[in-house]
C-alpha cells in the first residue's frame, strides 16, 4: 500500500527532477549577472567606559552583546554582514597605541550566527575610543559591490583619539563618492557626544539615535540591518502648503519637506475607488527642544470633513517621533469620471506636531520632515466579510449579542437542574 507519506515523497521528487530539467533547457538565465549583495559592518565600543552599569540595570557592554544577538538572529539572508570593534585589546596608557586599537571582528560575508555571537561574547570594555580609525577601517571593509553599504556606530563616549577628528573623517568616506552611509547609535544622552554623532550620521546622509533601554538598541539596529536590504529610495523633496487647495499633490513615495515649530503642512492624495491610501510622517528634532512633544497626522476630504487621524506623543529627549494613518476607498457602485474610468478622491492631509524649544533655538530652517505616500489594493469584498470586528458593521455586535443571551440562557437552565438534581438525592 502507497501512504500518504511516501505518495508525497515521490511527488515531490518527481517535481524536482522536471524542475532541474526545465532549468537546463531554459535559455541562459545563469549569465544575467546577479543582484550585489547589500553590505553592513556594526562597528562596537569595547572602551572602558563600556563598564558603566547605567542600562536597565546591567552594563552598556552586557546591553549591546543582547542587542548584537537579537540581531544577529534577525538579519536578512541577503544581508553580508560583519563586526569591528574599537578598544577591544589594548589596556594600557600609551595613546599612539590606544588610538590604534580597532579591528574586524568578523568579515563582512554571508553569516554564520553560531560563529558570530561566540565571537561577541569574548569581548570586554578595555581600552579607548577610537572612533575615527574605526570608521576608516570599517570604510575599507565594506568596499566592492554596488549594493547598499552600511556603517552602524554603536558607543558611549566620544573620540579620544584627536585631531583626527571622526566627523572629518565621515566626511571623506562621503567624498569618495562611495554611497556608504553611516548610522550612529549613543547610548549616552551627553550633549557633546550627541553633536559629534549627529555630525558624523549627516556628513554621509546616516541617522543619530539615542538609545537608554536595551530594547530601543536591539529595534533600532535591526531597523538599520533591515534598511540595508531594502531597495534604495530616494526622497523627493516637496514643500506642504497651509491649506488643502494649494496643497502639492503627491504620488506613492518618498518625501522630504521642512517644518517650523507651531506650523501646519497640507498635502493632497488621489485615492481610487478599491485602493487603500497608507501614510506615515516623522518629525526629526534636530536641535535642543522641550522634553514634551507630540506629532499628528490627519487625512480629511476636500470639505475639511475628518475621516482617519494618527498621533503618537511623548516626553523626554527625543531625536525622531512618527505616525501614520491607513485609509481604504471603498469600490465604486457607480459613477465615473467622464472617460470609463473610475473617480478619484481627493484625501487632504494635515501635519502638525507639537515640539516647543527655548526662545534661543533657532526656527529657520523648520524641523526635517520625512512622509511616506503609499497606495496598495484594499481589502476585497470577501475578505471584509470574513474580518470579525465591529468596526466592519452591526451583524458582528448582533452575534455577540445573540451569542451572549444564548450562553445566559444555557448557563441558567444548567444550574437549576443541578439544584433540582440535588433537592431529589
Amino acid at each position: 500500500m502507497i501512504t500518504r507519506k511516501r505518495l508525497t515523497t515521490g511527488v515531490g521528487t518527481a517535481l524536482a527532477t522536471l524542475a532541474v530539467g526545465l532549468g537546463s533547457a531554459l535559455p541562459a538565465a545563469a549569465d544575467e549577472p546577479s543582484a550585489a549583495a547589500p553590505k553592513v559592518e556594526l562597528v562596537l565600543d569595547v572602551s572602558g567606559s563600556m563598564r558603566t552599569r547605567d542600562i536597565d540595570g546591567q552594563s552598556r557592554m552586557a546591553a549591546a552583546k543582547r542587542a548584537f544577538n537579537d540581531v544577529l538572529d534577525a538579519v536578512p539572508e541577503e544581508v553580508q554582514l560583519g563586526i569591528r570593534t574599537l578598544g577591544a585589546d589594548y589596556p594600557g596608557e600609551d595613546r599612539k597605541v590606544g588610538c590604534e586599537d580597532t579591528r574586524q571582528l568578523y568579515p563582512v560575508g554571508p553569516l554564520d550566527r553560531t560563529e558570530a555571537k561566540t565571537a561577541v561574547a569574548t569581548l570586554a570594555p578595555t581600552g579607548w575610543t577610537p572612533i575615527g580609525p574605526a570608521l576608516l577601517g570599517a570604510a575599507d571593509d565594506l568596499e566592492g559591490g554596488g549594493a547598499t553599504r552600511r556603517i552602524v556606530l554603536i558607543t558611549d563616549g566620544e573620540d579620544t583619539c584627536g585631531p583626527l577628528d571622526p566627523c572629518e573623517v565621515a566626511r571623506e568616506i562621503a567624498a569618495r563618492g562611495t554611497h556608504l552611509v553611516v548610522d550612529t547609535l549613543g547610548l549616552v544622552p551627553n550633549a557633546k557626544i550627541r553633536q559629534q554623532l549627529t555630525c558624523i550620521a549627516e556628513a554621509t546622509g546616516g541617522t543619530y539615535t539615542a538609545v537608554q533601554h536595551a530594547d530601543e538598541l536591539s529595534g533600532r539596529v535591526k531597523q538599520l540591518v533591515d534598511r540595508a536590504a531594502e531597495p534604495a529610495v530616494a526622497p523627493v523633496a516637496t514643500e506642504g502648503a497651509d491649506s488643502c487647495t494649494a496643497a502639492p499633490k503627491l504620488a506613492p513615495g518618498l518625501y522630504t519637506d521642512r517644518q517650523e515649530i507651531g506650523e501646519h503642512r497640507w498635502y493632497r492624495v488621489d485615492v481610487l475607488p478599491g485602493q487603500e491610501l497608507r501614510v506615515s510622517a516623522s518629525v526629526a528634532a534636530d536641535r535642543a527642544v522641550d522634553d514634551d512633544y507630540g506629532v499628528l497626522l490627519r487625512a480629511v476630504t476636500v470639505h475639511g470633513r475628518e475621516i482617519v487621524r494618527g498621533s503618537e506623543a511623548g516626553a523626554g529627549r527625543t531625536d525622531v517621533i512618527s505616525s501614520g494613518l491607513r485609509y481604504p476607498e471603498p469600490p465604486a457602485e457607480d459613477g465615473d469620471d467622464g472617460r470609463g474610468k473610475p473617480a478619484a478622491e481627493t484625501v487632504c492631509l494635515q501635519l502638525a506636531h507639537s515640539f516647543s524649544a527655548p526662545a534661543s533655538v533657532k526656527r529657520t530652517p523648520g524641523l526635517p520632515v520625512e512622509l511616506t505616500v503609499d497606495l496598495v489594493d484594499g481589502p476585497d469584498a470577501a475578505s471584509d466579510a470574513a474580518a470579525f470586528g465591529l468596526g466592519r458593521g452591526w451583524w458582528p455586535l448582533g452575534v455577540l449579542v445573540l451569542t451572549g443571551l444564548v450562553a445566559g440562557l444555557l448557563t441558567g437552565w444548567i444550574s437549576r437542574l443541578r439544584v433540582t438534581v440535588r433537592r431529589t438525592h
